[in-house]
């Protein structure tokens, strides 16, 4: 350890989201606090969140979206880059980087796994995340679990020491455009309701729910506007149902301006089959903006009463929701309210990276398993 501060290599796979913007909150968090970190991911991870600026070294690792035979490639590299790199903690985020990051680890280097997601897969493909998740869960030395969901499953499924990180969304930064000047974008007319959900396009989102869902809302007037910020592989079957069902529903695409897009939302709504510490359902509440969302996961742990909660799969409840709340203003202003409130009982930015750190200091430590 150089200066007593452990050096720690960040592992992560393809990410447009969530676990992409916690890895790059830990690097500032981290090198802040003194620790040297070097960064493995595969290039357009590292481009999308501009990990270079931050000072720390990158190396490019393709890690495959499924188990397979590539996966020998990918963890060749990484014990490779590992040996070179001489780290005292290695650090991966999601099961397909735990896994590769636990057959290249060198010797006794210990292994911190965060679970950022729950399992929603289902058939042949849940039995086999299942068994990478068991891989997974008692090779790492410490389990860091987006929700207590999670920290149970880990548990049951044999880790040594399964435990709770409250991962934080990283503060927005302040709105840089107006609320009409969002909305002109949109062309949408004053009085014109404006939904919005950001999150990869990915068939667990479920953002097909409320694409059936905005199909209904043609007939409203003013006619609402469904916005859904994010890429991923539903781009296409999307496009075609709003295409097919004629939803007044814009995709954007990857967004940089998401402070913006909240301001000028009068609703924000996720409909994830399955979420553990959900970043944008934070982002959502912390803006002051009104939020029904599924309940499902670690969703319920973070919103509390703040939001309508829904059942996951079902356009009907989505439906039911979104009217009520877009035809009662009151009622809406009071959620946004109720969700500035409990904004303020979550653990900071901060506060999370503490705890990262204090488990790297405990696992490299004299005491620890080195």
């Amino acid at each position: 350890m150089a200066d007593g501060s452990p050096r720690v290599a960040l592992v992560l796979g393809s990410s447009t989201g969530g676990i992409g913007r916690h890895v790059r909150s830990l690097i500032h968090g981290l090198i802040a606090r003194g620790m040297p970190v070097e960064v493995f991911c595969p290039p357009g991870t590292a481009d999308l969140f501009n990990y270079a600026a931050t000072g720390v070294r990158v190396t490019a690792l393709d890690i495959p979206p499924t188990p397979g035979p590539r996966d020998v490639g990918a963890v060749t590299e990484l014990r490779r880059a590992l040996r070179v790199a001489d780290v005292d903690v290695v650090h991966a985020h999601g099961l397909r980087a735990g896994f590769v990051a636990a057959l290249a680890r060198p010797g006794p280097v210990p292994l911190v796994v965060t679970w950022h997601n729950t399992f929603v897969e289902r058939g042949l493909r849940r039995v086999a995340h299942r068994a990478l998740a068991r891989t997974v869960a008692s090779a790492a030395d410490v389990a860091l679990c987006a929700s207590d969901e999670l920290v149970a499953t880990a548990t049951r499924l044999g880790a040594r020491s399964a435990r709770l990180c409250m991962i934080a969304a990283p503060p927005l930064p302040e709105p840089v455009r107006s609320r009409a000047e969002v909305r002109e974008e949109f062309g949408l007319p004053a009085d014109a309701p404006l939904v919005l959900s950001v999150g990869r396009l990915h068939p667990h989102k479920r953002h097909d729910v409320l694409v059936a869902a905005a199909a209904r809302w043609r007939y409203l007037r003013p006619m609402p506007t469904v916005i859904i910020a994010g890429i991923g592989p539903s781009y296409r079957e999307l496009a075609a149902q709003i295409t097919i069902a004629r939803a007044p529903v814009i995709l954007l695409g990857h967004r940089d301006d998401i402070t913006d897009l909240l301001h000028a939302a009068d609703l924000a709504v996720v409909t994830s089959d399955g979420e553990a510490r959900q970043l944008f359902a934070q982002e959502v509440l912390g803006a002051g903006v009104a939020l029904v969302a599924t309940s499902v996961g670690g969703i319920p742990e973070i919103v509390g009463d703040a939001a309508v909660l829904v059942p996951p799969g079902d356009v009907d409840a989505v439906d039911v929701a979104v009217r009520g709340m877009l035809t009662d203003p009151e009622r809406r202003a009071a959620y946004a309210a109720a969700g500035l409130i409990q904004a303020k009982t979550w653990p900071s930015e901060a506060d999370t990276i503490d705890q990262v750190a204090a488990v790297y200091a405990e696992l490299a430590g004299p005491a620890g398993s080195l």
